[in-house]
């Protein structure tokens, strides 16, 4: 497969969020809420995820992906232009599903070689 650059809008330039998918969003905001101390910065109308801030800026999320969850965490990689990313990666070979849109962000899903999930990310506040 050839190289090539990517556009500047189709460069991965940091990690968004990381953190697991739930069958429960609620019992797992809740534990790190009540549990750990952890102040949510924002949580989905219908409790099907949350957002924590750390206090180096890292933002630690739990949400309710649809279907069977994978065990484990997963990385939303940022990017400046869902739609450019998607359709650059899935031109490099990555395996990524139709980009969608949340009340806070843009995303898209796949699965690296070895099965772990990760997503392509964009934050509606960096557009």
């Amino acid at each position: 497969m050839e190289a090539t650059a990517p556009a500047a809008t189709a460069t991965i330039t940091g990690v968004d969020i990381f953190g697991p998918g739930s069958k429960d969003p609620k019992r797992l905001i809740a534990f790190y809420r009540d549990v750990l101390g952890m102040t949510p910065t924002g949580i989905d109308d219908d409790e099907r995820g949350a957002e924590f801030e750390l206090a180096d800026g890292t933002t630690f999320g739990v949400w309710e992906p649809g279907g069977e969850p994978s065990p484990g965490y997963g990385a939303l990689f940022a990017v400046a232009d869902i739609n450019a990313a998607v359709a650059h990666f899935r031109a490099r070979g990555a395996v990524l599903g139709d980009p969608f849109e949340t009340p806070v962000c843009f995303m898209s899903f796949g699965k690296d070689p070895d099965g772990n999930e990760f997503g392509i990310h964009q934050r509606k506040d960096r557009t």
